[in-house]
C-alpha cells in the first residue's frame, strides 16, 4: 500500500472480527518493521509485549474498562519501554559502527542522560511514540487494522505483565480485521492553527 494511502486511511477500529488471525509470517514482518522506529543515540527503548493468553487478554480487558476490542483483536501488544535502557551496555547500541563513532557516540549518550531522569523518561516515551505510528502504517500497508489504547489501569496492567522495574508503559494497541469501520473523523483543526513559521 502506498505509504500516504496508509496514512489516510489508518483509523482506530474499536471491533475486530476474532476469526482474523494474523500469520507469524505478518507478525515478524510487523515487528521486523516497527524495530527499524528512529530512537534518540539508537538506543531502542521500547519492549513489545505480545499478549497470546486469552485468559490474561480477558484479564487486561478488565484492566482496559472492558474494551472488547483487548480480547478480540488478532494481536494484542503492550508497547513498554526501558527508562534505563540509556545506561544497559550503550556500547551494543553501536556495536556495528566504525571504532571512532562507537567511541563518540558512547560518551556523549551517557552524558546526555546521567543525571535527568524527566529527560530519561520523556525519551522512553518519545521512542514508544514513534514504535507506536510505525508499527499501525505498517500494519495497515499489511492490510490489517490497529487501535492505541491509553484507557487502562496502568498500575493493574503493570501487575498483570510483571512489569519490570525501571519499566513504563506507553500504550497498548490492538491489531486485526475490522468487524465494524471506524467512526467518520471528528474533524481537523485548521492548517493555520497547527503550522507556524520560525517562531509562535
Amino acid at each position: 500500500m502506498d505509504l500516504f494511502t496508509a496514512v489516510e486511511t489508518r483509523r482506530s477500529v474499536k471491533h475486530y472480527d476474532v476469526s482474523e488471525k494474523m500469520t507469524s509470517s505478518e507478525f515478524n514482518q510487523l515487528i521486523q518493521a516497527t524495530m527499524l522506529s528512529p530512537t534518540s543515540y539508537n538506543i531502542q527503548h521500547w519492549r513489545f509485549l505480545r499478549v497470546t493468553d486469552s485468559r490474561l487478554r480477558s484479564r487486561l480487558k478488565d484492566a482496559a474498562w472492558g474494551q472488547q476490542q483487548v480480547e478480540d483483536a488478532s494481536e494484542l501488544i503492550i508497547l513498554c519501554a526501558d527508562i534505563n535502557a540509556w545506561k544497559d551496555r550503550p556500547e551494543r547500541y553501536w556495536a556495528d559502527a566504525p571504532r571512532e563513532a562507537r567511541e563518540l557516540l558512547v560518551p556523549m549518550l551517557t552524558d546526555f542522560y546521567r543525571d535527568k531522569p524527566q529527560l530519561q523518561r520523556d525519551e522512553a516515551i518519545r521512542s514508544c511514540g514513534l514504535a507506536a505510528q510505525t508499527m499501525m502504517l505498517a500494519a495497515k500497508a499489511l492490510g490489517y487494522d490497529t487501535g492505541a489504547l491509553v484507557g487502562f489501569d496502568s498500575n493493574k496492567v503493570a501487575e498483570l505483565i510483571n512489569l519490570p522495574e525501571g519499566y513504563l508503559i506507553g500504550m497498548m494497541i490492538v491489531v486485526g480485521k475490522a468487524s465494524k469501520a471506524a467512526n467518520g473523523r471528528g474533524g481537523q483543526l485548521a492548517l493555520g492553527e497547527v503550522l507556524f513559521e520560525n517562531q509562535f
